[in-house]
């Protein structure tokens, strides 16, 4: 039998990934599934997270910390939001109990930001926040994390001051498909961060984000005058459309003492080269390493030894 003294669990939407945590901080066990809110909404919330604690021989008194969208109006149990300015030290003390069930299951909150003309809301990048303020310190900092509705919070310390999202990778995904543009990009190959088409969209579109749609309708008409190939093609469009992200963020960032990137894997990379272009210092956290972290410090306050 695995002993640990906590699971903690990231429940996306599509993605589901559970980690058997030590009582010395260590990973015991790892599950990883594409049963995200989406499915477990159909088969059961409790159904899914039994099959994995089962498949890890997890003892049943261990209590569960989960992020995510087990606690959207959707999921699970609702588990609400804290309202910015926010500090982190708060996600822990208004994480909800999961009833009816036969351990200690807690659900912890998203962010929202109430603004009336900026509203905003997240769920589940609160708990990396969590996880990356840590090796921050003081001062205020952007934070990054891309992704399908990417992230740009303003952090001052470990206080949220308020927070932008970006719809860049949803965009991406239905312009390359469903647009003129799809026959020029759907034979491209794997994107780079150093890319020559790639960095040179970056810059132009951040040098001139208001001219947006008039840069992308210029990845058709390249193909058609010059020549351009599918991957140049999907380079210029990823990279217009992340250059007038950087653009964006940065307009309401303020002053700031560093950028912080918080990603993983090829996407991580294409941002990570993205801002280093634009003459931007990027401390880069991995985004699995900011969950553990932000579930392990919401687990001790929770739970603490």
């Amino acid at each position: 039998m695995t002993a640990g003294y906590y699971a903690a669990v990231d429940w996306g939407t599509t993605s589901f990934r559970l980690w058997i945590i030590g009582e010395d901080g260590a990973v015991l066990a790892e599950r990883r599934s594409a049963e995200g809110m989406t499915t477990a909404a159909k088969v059961g919330f409790h159904a899914v997270l039994d099959a994995h604690l089962a498949a890890t021989d997890a003892p049943g008194h261990l209590p569960i910390v989960i992020c995510g969208m087990a606690g959207a109006r959707q999921g699970w149990r609702e588990a609400g939001y804290l309202d910015t300015p926010a500090a982190l030290s708060a996600i822990a003390g208004s994480a909800i109990s999961v009833p009816d069930v036969d351990r200690d299951i807690r659900i912890l909150p998203g962010l929202a930001q109430r603004d009336m003309r900026h509203p905003d809301v997240m769920r589940g990048e609160e708990t990396q926040l969590l996880g990356a303020a840590g090796t921050l310190g003081t001062g205020r900092h952007l934070v990054c994390m891309p992704g399908t509705h990417s992230k740009w919070v303003r952090l001052s310390g470990e206080t949220v001051e308020g927070f932008s999202t970006f719809m860049t990778g949803e965009l991406f995904d239905v312009v390359s498909r469903h647009s003129i543009l799809s026959n020029s990009v759907s034979d491209g190959g794997a994107l780079a961060g150093n890319d020559p088409a790639f960095l040179e969209a970056v810059s132009e579109a951040t040098r001139n984000p208001a001219l947006a749609t008039n840069l992308l309708f210029s990845v058709r008409a390249g193909q058609l005058l010059h020549g351009i190939s599918a991957t140049d093609a999907k380079a210029r469009l990823s990279g217009t459309m992340i250059g007038v992200e950087i653009a964006g963020a940065l307009a309401t960032a303020g002053s700031i003492d560093g950028i912080c990137l918080v990603a993983s894997g090829p996407l991580g990379a294409l941002y990570h080269a993205a801002l280093e272009s634009q003459g931007l210092k990027v401390q880069h956290v991995d985004a699995d390493d900011a969950v553990r972290a932000g579930l392990s410090a919401a687990a001790g306050a929770i739970w603490p030894l």
